[in-house]
């Protein structure tokens, strides 16, 4: 499962780290967008595949952020 950006931004923080568990609605990136702060969060339960972003990148909406398994 694909954990995508809801809207472009910055990653402002990245919560999640390969190998972690998360549940359904666990935040997982937190993206800064005109000096808010839009929390995303895993629309599943699992695994950390992937982190696909690193704090400071910027990020388009529909870009993959995090690989779940």
């Amino acid at each position: 499962m694909e954990v995508k950006a809801s809207m472009a931004g910055s990653v402002w923080k990245v919560l999640v780290n390969t190998g972690d568990s998360v549940q359904e609605g666990d935040d997982v990136i937190i993206l800064e967008s005109m000096k808010m702060e839009i929390p995303i969060a895993a629309e599943s339960s699992g695994v950390v595949k992937e982190v696909k972003v690193n704090e400071g990148d910027f990020v388009n909406e529909d870009d993959v952020l995090v690989v779940l398994e």
